[in-house]
């Protein structure tokens, strides 16, 4: 899963990074409305956490901009603004969800999950490629099953591997899936987790190809 992040309290957005990362979600973070309407462009978001506060503007404008792109994107406001009429305020201009500050990030990550479960984001919650099984809701990967264990990265660029199995990847839409906008990527680097991911792979009855030139392809054992 890959989020953006619209907060401009540094200390805050380092941890909602902090936290959400060790549930294996990338965070890309912007500080202005600005910023956050070019990102949302991309098409590359599963949701977005909005602060309302920032410095050139209200969040809440940023909506309608979130909904041309993408009708369907999960939006979870996060404000100091926390009153019943700024609450419903925040709601009736499109958010799915409100959340006053303070608030706990166990309970963010857990609205996170429940605005990606809605009926129009189902979709079929597990893909089965030989003796590999990937719950897409739970993201988390059985071989044989028994549970793989796999690194953050590694789950990432797995899930979309399996979400477009057949089909070529790009290596720059595994980079986009694995990495955040702030994070440094070596050479080398998304190679070596397939790799990982290949040597983890083995006998499950599933294949990883490298197409030169293009990224990578996973298919069902010949």
């Amino acid at each position: 899963m890959r989020i953006l992040l619209v907060e401009d309290e540094m200390n805050m957005a380092a941890a909602l990074t902090a936290t959400l990362s060790r549930h294996n979600i990338v965070v890309d973070h912007v500080r202005t409305l600005e910023f956050a309407e070019e990102a949302c462009r991309s098409g590359l978001h599963d949701a977005v956490i909005l602060d309302r506060k920032l410095p050139d503007g209200d969040g809440l404008s940023l909506i309608p901009v979130l909904r041309r792109e993408q009708a369907g994107l999960p939006i979870i406001v996060l404000s100091a603004l926390g009153t019943l009429d700024h609450r419903v305020a925040g709601l009736d201009h499109g958010a799915d969800d409100y959340l006053a500050k303070p608030f706990s990030t166990d309970e963010l990550v857990a609205r996170l999950r429940a605005v990606m479960r809605r009926p129009a984001r189902i979709e079929e919650s597990t893909i089965s490629i030989g003796l590999l099984r990937f719950n897409l809701t739970a993201r988390y990967a059985e071989l044989a099953g028994k549970p793989l264990d796999l690194t953050r990265r590694e789950l990432l660029a797995l899930e979309l591997l399996v979400r477009r199995s057949g089909r070529t990847v790009p290596r720059s839409a595994l980079e986009e899936a694995v990495y955040g906008y702030d994070d440094e990527i070596a050479s080398n680097s998304l190679d070596a987790h397939i790799s990982r991911l290949r040597r983890k792979l083995s006998g499950a009855g599933v294949e990883i190809h490298g197409i030169r030139g293009l990224g990578y392809l996973l298919r069902a054992a010949q």
